[in-house]
């Protein structure tokens, strides 16, 4: 049946109905705003959100320089990982909790060593 509207495929969608559900009822119907706006999560995205996000931060091989000197506690200093950015500027004794396999080595091949306080 086509209820008067001719071809069955002229009025198949939603989109001859303003959309499905109550979809559109905010803008266009003001009378039915009040029912709308009593209604929680009507507006807005909903989905997942994570619990919790961990933060960490990174520091990279090329700035432990600017703390001026050789043996280097950086969880006292703040940061939590190390990261092989740049070439070291000298000789550092690097105590971490986290830290890449490649600024280990960066820092070991300039003479200097790296403990992990995560094993």
């Amino acid at each position: 049946m086509t209820h008067g509207w001719g071809a069955k495929k002229k009025h198949r969608g939603a989109g001859n109905r303003g959309g499905r559900g109550m979809a559109g009822s905010g803008k266009r119907a003001d009378q039915r705003k009040p029912g709308i706006l009593k209604l929680k999560n009507y507006f807005g995205k909903h989905g997942f959100t994570p619990r919790s996000r961990i933060e960490v931060r990174c520091i990279s091989v090329e700035e432990l320089g600017k703390f001026g000197k050789e043996i280097l506690n950086l969880q006292e200093l703040g940061y939590d990982k190390l990261l092989a950015n740049g070439r070291p500027s000298g000789k550092f004794i690097v105590t971490v909790q986290f830290a890449t396999e490649k600024a280990i080595k960066r820092i070991v091949e300039a003479g200097g060593s790296v403990k992990l306080l995560a094993e």
